[in-house]
């Protein structure tokens, strides 16, 4: 399962955060600035692969004292986490054991090809300007920490239906301003 997507700039900036799993909002700004402190320490020419524990710590049962329930969330020693650095964003997803790790490293690739169809030649404005584009993209590719579809030619045909359901929707919307407009007079 894919715990979490993230993309962030080389200043630790996060443009898009998607957890798959519960965590408070500080246990995420935790998580983020220590991913962000192990991408931003590593050489250029190692591996793309590191080892959650380096970053989250041994495997434990997570829990909230300041929630009235305790969601049984478990950090397993066996996340991982996979990182692709391409200009100034950093795209990272974290998963369990139960995914592979080239896989998701494909995936990645799947996910900035998609991106830039889409934007031609993706860059960061891109990201913070088009956001809901953006997670649509990422809820064609990854749904509930499952991978959906790995075909960008898919996921680009998914997202034009939704860019032609919204602008009719819009024209829709639109007329009927308009023709109520004229019954008032």
């Amino acid at each position: 399962m894919i715990r979490a997507v993230l993309v962030m700039n080389t200043q630790g900036r996060p443009r898009i955060t998607k957890f798959y799993e519960f965590w408070p909002v500080e246990k995420q700004h935790e998580a983020i600035r220590n991913v962000f402190s192990v991408l931003c320490s590593r050489a250029e020419h190692v591996s793309n692969f590191v080892d959650a524990e380096s970053i989250f710590g041994p495997a434990k049962l997570l829990s909230f004292p300041e929630l009235d329930f305790q969601p049984k969330v478990r950090r397993t020693a066996d996340s991982r986490l996979v990182y692709k650095h391409f200009a100034t964003l950093y795209f990272v997803f974290i998963f369990d054991s139960s995914e592979n790790e080239l896989a998701m490293l494909d995936l990645i690739q799947v996910f900035v090809e998609t991106l830039d169809k889409c934007f031609r030649n993706v860059c960061e404005l891109d990201i913070v300007f088009n956001y809901s584009k953006i997670h649509a993209i990422l809820d064609e590719i990854i749904f509930g920490g499952q991978v959906l579809e790995t075909s960008s030619t898919e996921v680009m045909k998914a997202v034009e239906e939704i860019t032609k359901l919204e602008a009719a929707s819009n024209a829709i919307n639109l007329v009927s301003k308009s023709v109520s407009n004229w019954r008032s007079r």
